[in-house]
């Protein structure tokens, strides 16, 4: 069972030193990354990752995740080879296959079936492997230029078959999870899956069996590799209080009957006591889920903080 690794997101960017500010603390309080997302009307998910490394002296960044079908493999490439080198090879790239569709119909990107945009994430991965391994552009060669054009690659040979840096494949669906299990290096449950029938976009919240069930189904598909997987936890809530239950039945309340009581307080996306009570909660659900990696949203991203000394 791995040791625990902490990470929180960013929400936004209201301003460059209140992000340095968030970042150093996030670093202060023990956190081992820092994420950003991929989502419009939210940071773009790059410049970010560059000015947190930048602010701090070991902290992580990556992405959790990138809309896959946003980007051209070619494009991305070159993204990811930059911010590894300029971050000093800290970075965590994280890749899902979207799930919002008002997002590309925005920014009129085709909304295609989920096997297809699952099928040009696996791709993206071939693209990014080839580009990574290679020696550049034949195109550029020869060129007069002032002085030789060095190839783009990324600082860190750990993942992408041992050409670029760690990847995150993220989601909850059968052919999402089939695939971080053959080629990421940590695999991130969310716990939000598409709720049948419903208009895309409409999630419901896993509950521990279901949960259950779907890291049976990771573990199944990765084979050999499962034991090396690490596994990720997307927290959609931290409560810190010392009446666990009852918050506990004013979150299922909020759920509207889909979550009961004792539903919310088995949740692994749903953190909820004292310090020492959500340490005890994180140690159980590694035991029973793997989860060894957690990432908070921003918002408790402080709130965290006294469990993590615990569990350091």
């Amino acid at each position: 069972m791995g040791d625990f690794r902490f990470s929180c997101n960013v929400r936004a960017v209201r301003s460059r030193d209140e992000f340095v500010r968030y970042c150093q603390d996030a670093e202060r309080c023990g956190y081992h990354t820092v994420f950003t997302a991929d989502h419009l009307g939210a940071p773009a998910p790059f410049p970010p990752l560059v000015l947190a490394a930048e602010a701090t002296t070991r902290l992580r960044v990556g992405t959790l995740v990138l809309n896959v079908p946003f980007w051209n493999a070619h494009l991305l490439a070159r993204e990811v080879a930059t911010v590894d080198v300029l971050t000093g090879g800290r970075l965590d790239l994280g890749l899902g296959a979207g799930h919002m569709k008002w997002e590309f119909d925005a920014a009129g990107i085709p909304w295609t079936p989920h096997r297809e945009r699952v099928a040009a994430l696996d791709s993206a991965l071939d693209e990014l492997e080839r580009l990574f391994a290679g020696d550049g552009y034949p195109e550029r060669r020869g060129r007069a230029a002032p002085g030789e054009l060095a190839v783009s690659r990324p600082a860190q040979q750990r993942g992408l078959g041992g050409t670029g840096p760690p990847v995150i494949i993220g989601g909850a669906g059968d052919r999402i999870l089939a695939l971080a299990a053959r080629r990421a290096d940590t695999v991130a449950v969310g716990g939000l899956m598409q709720a049948p029938g419903q208009p895309p976009g409409t999630f419901q919240l896993l509950n521990a069996a279901q949960t259950d069930e779907r890291i049976q189904f990771i573990r199944t598909e990765a084979g050999d590799r499962a034991a090396a997987l690490e596994l990720n936890v997307l927290v959609q809530t931290v409560v810190v209080t010392s009446d666990r239950r009852a918050a506990a039945a004013k979150l299922a309340a909020e759920f509207g009957g889909s979550l009961g009581q004792g539903d919310v307080l088995q949740s692994p996306y749903l953190l909820l006591g004292t310090a020492a009570e959500i340490a005890a909660q994180l140690r159980e659900q590694r035991e029973r889920f793997g989860f060894s990696s957690i990432t908070v949203h921003e918002p408790y991203m402080t709130a965290l903080a006294p469990v993590i000394e615990q569990l350091g």
